[in-house]
């Protein structure tokens, strides 16, 4: 079912339910494996996109089509994600060294997660990264969204996506480089 349909059958009070239901069959994977490369736990993960959904519940009959429905939770699923990290770092006055590590043991311990050593390599990389520089380059190489698409998601000018997506792309080389 097209984006347009569940619209406009979530606009019917009587086809509400059974159209958000279809949006999060839809969706919910894409969200929780976007906010996932961004928290790493699964069960931060599953919260999280809990808490995406409850939001596009709560929203969804003020959104007015100026962009995608999906390009619409997957700014809200990222805006969770950063904020999610964000109130870790402060609730326990860490730094974001320390997140880092964390995550990065996380990685480490998850079965679900289980790669060949390049594959951990690359995340720890990403890990490293600064949460928007590790947003935008997900959604450009695992998503493989075009930057306009991000753009909007993210609210940042194409350009400015470009060099980030280039500075996160020389920063996991750098440290692929340096692990060998």
């Amino acid at each position: 079912m097209s984006d347009e349909e569940l619209l406009a059958l979530f606009e019917n009070p009587d086809t509400r339910r059974n159209a958000f239901n279809q949006l999060v069959r839809k969706y919910q994977q894409k969200v929780y494996w976007l906010v996932r490369k961004m928290v790493v736990d699964h069960d931060d993960a599953n919260d999280i996109t809990q808490d995406v959904f409850i939001k596009a519940w709560s929203a969804l009959e003020n959104f007015r089509g100026d962009s995608k429905l999906y390009t619409w939770l997957y700014r809200v699923a990222s805006n969770e994600a950063i904020n999610f990290l964000n109130k870790k770092r402060r609730r326990f006055f860490v730094p974001i060294y320390d997140v880092e590590n964390e995550l990065s043991e996380k990685l480490e311990s998850d079965p679900e997660l289980s790669g060949d050593v390049i594959q951990l390599k690359l995340q720890k990389a990403l890990l490293k990264l600064p949460e928007k520089q590790r947003l935008v380059f997900n959604l450009k190489y695992f998503e493989e969204l075009p930057y306009e698409e991000i753009s909007e998601i993210t609210g940042t000018s194409v350009g400015a996506l470009k060099a980030s997506y280039h500075w996160a792309t020389k920063k996991i080389e750098d440290f692929l480089n340096d692990t060998d």
